[in-house]
């Protein structure tokens, strides 16, 4: 079963240069693990929330804003696609994604529509 971990963190959070090269080499090393355990399917991390664009649609009226649709105290920062057995595994890969401990990571599995 495929699972999206969807990595949440502080929205502008003031951190040092030496704490961000920390963590992507956090990162690296997850992602390193989760290579090797055979599990990741993909994995991307998103540019700012100033790089976002968002649309919405009313009738025939196109919608279209820079940033974000809300605001918010954390934005999304990443994913990981993990082929796992169960939602137990995919909470322990969960747990051990570097931005958990300084922000949230969501937990869903992906839903499967078979074309009639």
């Amino acid at each position: 079963m495929q699972y999206l971990l969807l990595i949440y963190v502080p929205n502008g959070e003031r951190r040092t240069e030496a704490e961000i090269d920390q963590e992507i080499g956090e990162y690296w090393a997850y992602e390193k693990e989760v290579s090797e355990a055979g599990v990741m399917v993909d994995s991307k991390a998103l540019k700012g929330v100033d790089a976002a664009t968002t649309i919405a649609v009313r009738g025939d009226e196109r919608i279209v804003t820079d940033g974000p649709f809300t605001e918010t105290s954390e934005v999304l920062g990443g994913y990981y696609l993990l082929d796992v057995p169960d939602l137990d595994t995919a909470l322990d890969w969960a747990a051990r994604i570097p931005g958990a401990r300084r922000g949230k990571v969501e937990v869903r599995p992906i839903q499967v529509f078979e074309q009639p």
